[in-house]
């Protein structure tokens, strides 16, 4: 009888349903998925990005700097955790799927029955329950578990992006503060030279000190450029060393020596929108994050249905220690009536309005979830958009300081030949050399914008994380996080 019960909920298992809502991915609004509105001509291509994109900057000391970021930066180190605790939750909900057992040894002293001797009797076996998964609850647990590590792996490819990005535009700000201070210098040198001159002149008694202190001016004004400069690029190398998981200290000495900030002269390869949303990590993300709770709805309606447990044992009885493990002691059974041992089928009822409470607090998460979704998507195009028109608007923005400079720079050289003949004022050639120095700091300070817009442009595409390589989280020395 007990087995043809056992039978009949075994094939009743075998048969179960899985409640809850069948997950469909999200589609794309078409209109999303076709060019860049703010791909300028000048400013961008439709060619795929690769996967490094930094490598074609063909900088061998940035392609070194990013590699290194991406195996020492410490926030990579906590996704990695992340990732394996998500894994961790994974392998859980799939134990769920295996039968628990448990031991049981049982010594006792006694009459076995009245008026006989007293006598020892030892008991031991293995108790074995097995939660039918008749409503789906587990099968569930385990794709919202899958989809919750999916999610969270992408996340960790959206770090490796960050990092990625960030390293590069911490080494380009390095890279555009050393050139802002060569131009410094250069436009205190030349300051200093017409200073120099108005000290002679004035001593020779064709300037007043009034010419002079005009100049002083000018001249101190171009030397008070020079520390702020100094100071912003120690900044940038502060966080370039914490970036690449490195103490100030230990960053390579060539970094400091920079003054060319990386620039790619030929348009970006920046793709469409239909590969910017496949590669983006945070869509896939959040994605992953949607079929997550999806799947939670169908544990939580499962929650409606009784849960049935299948039980049995197995062991033996003798009344000596060696006899138990003979095998005429061995005893099984599908389930009893004993405290140690389970019935052979057990049935829990459900509270229907607490399971009722779980499904709402669930479907209101998987609402979330699709809202996040679609802000991510939104995001991601709006990110790169934004990114494209403030790089395109730089290089033209460049392109007329240039002119400005160049019409600087022809002034400033007229000015000097017509006060040397006579027909120019001292006041106009300051005025003049002002506009040269204003106008060569202003190029300078446009160069640096571009390189970090075009860093802005490849971060808002997502791409960096495809080739990258795996990051584990550290180990932990007895029960105390060690820090280095």
């Amino acid at each position: 009888m007990a087995e043809a019960a056992f039978l009949a909920v075994a094939g009743l298992a075998l048969s179960g349903c899985v409640v809850g809502p069948r997950y469909v991915a999200p589609s794309t609004p078409p209109p999303a998925i076709g060019p860049f509105l703010s791909a300028a001509p000048q400013a961008a291509s439709d060619q795929p990005l690769p996967a490094g994109w930094w490598r074609l900057y063909d900088d061998a000391l940035l392609d070194q700097l990013v590699q290194r970021a991406l195996v020492a930066n410490q926030d990579l180190k906590v996704a990695a955790a992340n990732l394996a605790y998500a894994q961790g939750l994974l392998e859980e909900a799939r134990a769920g799927r295996y039968p628990t057992t448990t031991a049981v040894v049982s010594p006792s002293y006694g009459e076995a029955n009245p008026g006989t001797a007293a006598q020892s009797v030892y008991a031991e076996g293995f108790v074995v329950a097995y939660q039918v998964d008749l409503f789906g609850q587990i099968r569930r647990a385990i794709q919202a578990a899958q989809a919750n590590a999916e999610s969270v792996r992408a996340a960790e490819d959206a770090t490796r992006v960050t990092v990625a990005a960030e390293t590069a535009s911490a080494y380009a700000d390095i890279c555009g503060y050393g050139r802002q201070i060569v131009v410094g210098e250069n436009s205190v040198a030349l300051v200093q030279e017409t200073y120099d001159l108005a000290l002679a002149q004035r001593n020779a008694g064709a300037f007043s000190d009034f010419d002079v202190d005009r100049e002083g001016v000018l001249l101190q004004q171009a030397k008070a450029t020079l520390p702020p400069l100094g100071g912003q690029r120690r900044v940038a190398l502060f966080t370039l060393a914490a970036l690449t998981g490195a103490t100030p200290a230990e960053l390579p000495a060539e970094v400091a020596k920079c003054q060319t900030p990386p620039t790619l002269s030929q348009p970006l390869p920046v793709g469409d929108g239909a590969a910017l949303l496949r590669r983006r990590p945070d869509v896939r993300q959040a994605e992953r994050a949607l079929a997550s709770k999806t799947a939670d709805i169908g544990v939580a309606t499962a929650q409606l249905y009784p849960n049935v447990t299948l039980s049995g044992s197995i062991g033996s009885v003798a009344t000596t220690v060696g006899g138990i493990f003979s095998p005429q002691s061995v005893v099984y059974g599908l389930g009893s009536t004993s405290s140690s041992v389970p019935p052979l089928i057990s049935w829990t009822f459900p509270n229907v309005s607490l399971a009722r409470a779980h499904i709402k607090e669930a479907r209101a998460q998987a609402s979330g979830a699709l809202a996040t979704f679609d802000s991510t998507i939104l995001t991601a195009l709006k990110e790169t958009e934004q990114a494209l028109a403030t790089y395109a608007t730089e290089l033209d923005h460049h392109t007329a300081l240039l002119g400005a400079q160049q019409q600087a720079d022809e002034a400033l050289r007229l000015a000097r030949v017509q006060l040397q003949a006579g027909t120019y004022s001292f006041l106009d050639l300051l005025q003049a050399q002002a506009t040269a120095v204003a106008a060569d700091q202003a190029v300078a300070q446009s160069e640096q914008a571009i390189s970090d817009d075009q860093v802005s442009v490849f971060q808002a595409l997502g791409g960096g994380w495809e080739d990258a390589p795996k990051v584990l989280a550290p180990p932990i020395a007895g029960m105390t996080p060690q820090i280095r």
